[in-house]
């Protein structure tokens, strides 16, 4: 097994875009500086998944996912952190170094990664099979060829060919080092009561089934015989790796079309989806024959509001599209139903109708659901009153499902002009089950985010060390108990409870502006100065006095950014200058060329030409401010330590961004023009925490002692204390300001 090598990894880091990844899973919108866009980790109708195309992070402000590029895959496809890696290396067209794993590192190997590895085996061999197997060819390519699928398509899709036997894809995984519980895990092999190996796919032409970032998770395979008692399609269990309620056939294929035609169409099988691909109509997917359901919806949502459902004109399409129905409008989205000519399916009319016909069809005939509603579910009931009421109810329920208030009372209105019945009576009961609804999703959302919140903190509890305060309490309260003398391990948490606040705002500081200049150190003797970041001023102070972090987590944190200080920041900061020197150099050049073009006299051109070299100074300062600011945050919020990640995308990410409308007319202050104020600050209110703690420890230990000699000399350390934390007061001033 091989790894790969760092300086790859800095390459993948360096290269990817946090913009471009999220739009491969997420339709984003610009809003100021940043993006936003649907969370894709949790049901939302209202955007709150923010994108910092400069922070080179994401994060949704509601359940608090997202990350780094790296993060954000491994927490969407469940990729591992190699996996996520190979995954921007690939986009980006990145040559991978690797090097060989320890044996500490393969045991990390995860069961998953063995599993999608088996399966991409079980892809390749089925598609060997195809081409070169005599079977393959002449039965599994012949089918695929009778039914007019392209050898671009064949190539597109991945499809393959199972032989017949019973152990083909067994002993060739087997050859190839492969383990056996894969194969079984996978559903790719069953073991029968005699304990004996079988391929599950015999005779078969395979379909792999890929996750939205491009991983084969699953096969369907369709058999060419026509006995009645053989099934005709045999599909991959559920599995750690794959869950048929949470993947569509063709979205990774079609992802970026439906991104283009702002709409999805939704069919039913495996060669509806290969024919109109074929046909040019690629914004297509397919529910691959199992009931829609919400989290395929949801998938569909991230990148477009529009979906077509094309169903079968037969009984069991219809009552599909009518199950379909209410789920995608429970999910935000905007529906139209299509129904193709008697006798056909999306494969056969893709096959005789050219792209250009297809669309013409579908712009021409699709209707919305409220038509294809009353249409479907009037026919026989006209002159019923009762059944007339019950599809009255049935379209009313529906439209009380739309969320935006202006399309709810066109379809108001379209549903009392269709069905005959007053706007008035359709509105009230169209209101009055939207309120019900309401308040059912805002008690679901309620239980959701609670139980969000408790996987979170039961996720971070070893890195808190089981605080027993939330910060929010201490910041409000931040009053120590006392403690009894012979409870010291009760007492140690508390104290660390008591100065979590302020350890998280000096890390988060770390976090977010380590490698920023924050003074000068002067030598007075020599007559000398150097910069001092943000991390060395803070560092230093801490270990002067002997402080370290009491939460493991920041402890790690603080000694990652000095490995990144000590390691790497000073090459890399010279690398950043050189290439920000080249690229000044060129604005210089092409500025001077556009003076000495239109200025009109020699000291217009020497103004001229001393203003550029000003505001190119200015950049150079804006640019390596933007690199230092961004250097730490970057490299942490992407480690391959889960909580390394979480900690440095929950500490760096800002919600609100002042527009540019705000900040047009002044300069606003922000957080990084005032760290000479606000790091000192920081560092002395830990301080004058850990002196409160200190205090209240001394005066556990006076109550339980009785030597009065002893007790004078606790006594004189407390003045002693006391006198160092009204030196603190004169400096942080008579009101503290908690941190956050």
């Amino acid at each position: 097994m091989k790894k790969i090598d760092r300086p790859t990894v800095q390459k993948i880091l360096a290269a990817a875009d946090i913009v471009e990844v999220v739009s491969d899973f997420v339709t984003l919108r610009r809003r100021g500086a940043n993006y936003i866009g649907l969370c894709p980790f949790h049901n939302e109708r209202t955007p709150s998944f923010s994108v910092s195309k400069s922070k080179g992070i994401c994060k949704c402000f509601s359940c608090g996912k997202g990350g780094s590029p790296v993060n954000f895959l491994m927490e969407l496809e469940n990729m591992t952190y190699q996996e996520a890696l190979r995954y921007l290396a690939k986009k980006y067209n990145i040559e991978i170094q690797e090097h060989e794993m320890t044996e500490a590192e393969r045991i990390e190997q995860t069961e998953r990664e063995s599993m999608l590895a088996v399966n991409q085996m079980a892809m390749e061999h089925f598609s060997q099979n195809l081409y070169d197997m005599a079977d393959g060819r002449n039965i599994g390519m012949a089918y695929f060829r009778e039914r007019g699928i392209s050898d671009e398509m064949v190539k597109r899709f991945k499809l393959g060919y199972a032989l017949e036997t019973n152990d083909d894809l067994y002993s060739a995984a087997l050859s190839k080092g492969f383990k056996e519980e894969f194969l079984i895990k996978t559903g790719l092999c069953n073991r029968n009561e005699r304990g004996k190996i079988y391929d599950r796919f015999r005779g078969r032409v395979i379909y792999p089934v890929f996750s939205i970032s491009g991983k084969v998770v699953a096969f369907g395979g369709r058999t060419l015989r026509s006995d009645k008692t053989m099934a005709k399609y045999v599909n991959s269990p559920e599995s750690l790796i794959y869950s048929k309620r949470r993947e569509l056939y063709g979205l990774s294929n079609a992802k970026q079309a439906i991104v283009r035609a702002d709409r999805c169409i939704l069919v039913e099988g495996y060669m509806d989806v290969i024919s109109m691909h074929q046909s040019g109509v690629e914004n297509v997917v397919a529910s691959s024959g199992t009931s829609l359901t919400s989290e395929q919806v949801r998938l569909i949502h991230r990148f477009t509001d529009n979906i077509t459902v094309i169903y079968d004109a037969d009984p069991a399409g219809i009552k599909a599209s009518l199950r379909s129905i209410d789920m995608l409008l429970l999910e935000g989205m905007k529906v139209k139903v299509l129904s193709l000519p008697q006798g056909e399916d999306p494969d056969s009319y893709a096959q005789s109708h050219s792209a250009s016909e297809v669309e013409e069809y579908l712009n021409t005939n699709e209707i919305d659901f409220i038509r294809f509603k009353v249409n479907t579910l009037l026919k026989g009931a006209e002159n019923d009153p009762l059944k007339r009421a019950g599809v009255i109810n049935d379209i009313v329920k529906s439209i009380s499902l739309v969320s935006d208030p202006v399309e709810r009372n066109v379809y108001i209105t379209e549903c009392s002009q269709l069905l005959n019945v007053d706007d008035k009576v359709v509105s009230l009961q169209v209101n009055k089950l939207g309120q019900e609804h309401a308040l059912r999703l805002r008690r679901e959302e309620q239980v959701a985010n609670g139980m969000e919140q408790i996987e979170r903190d039961e996720k971070t509890a070893p890195a808190t060390e089981n605080l027993q305060q939330t910060e929010s309490t201490q910041a409000t309260n931040p009053v120590i108990p006392e403690m009894p003398l012979n409870n010291q391990a009760a007492a140690e948490q508390k104290d660390a409870g008591f100065l979590q606040p302020f350890e998280r705002e000096l890390i988060r500081l770390v976090l977010k502006y380590g490698m920023v200049k924050l003074a000068d150190q002067i030598d007075e003797q020599n007559n000398t100065s150097w910069p001092v970041t943000v991390y060395e001023y803070i560092n230093d102070e801490l270990t002067e006095d002997n402080i370290t972090f009491t939460n493991a987590i920041y402890k790690l944190a603080m000694n990652e950014v000095g490995s990144l200080f000590s390691n790497n920041w000073t090459e890399d900061k010279n690398a950043r200058q050189t290439q920000i020197a080249t690229e000044i150099e060129i604005e210089r050049q092409r500025g001077i060329e556009k003076i000495r073009k239109e200025a009109t006299n020699l000291g217009m051109i020497e103004a001229q030409e001393k203003e550029l070299a000003l505001q190119l100074n200015q950049r150079i300062a804006e640019k390596e401010t933007e690199f230092a600011v961004n250097y730490v945050e970057r490299i942490l919020a992407s480690s391959p330590n889960d909580q390394l990640r979480r900690l440095t995308t929950d500490l760096v990410s800002d919600r609100y961004v002042l527009s540019k409308v705000h900040t047009k007319y002044s300069k606003v202050a922000t957080e990084l023009d005032r760290l000479n104020e606000i790091v000192p600050r920081a560092i002395y209110e830990l301080k004058a925490a850990i002196i409160d703690c200190e205090i209240n420890s001394i005066r556990a230990r006076i109550k339980a002692d009785t030597d009065i000699e002893h007790i004078a000399s606790l006594m004189a350390q407390i003045n002693e204390l006391n006198a160092i934390k009204r030196e603190f007061a004169r400096y942080l001033g008579e009101r503290i300001i908690f941190p956050r």
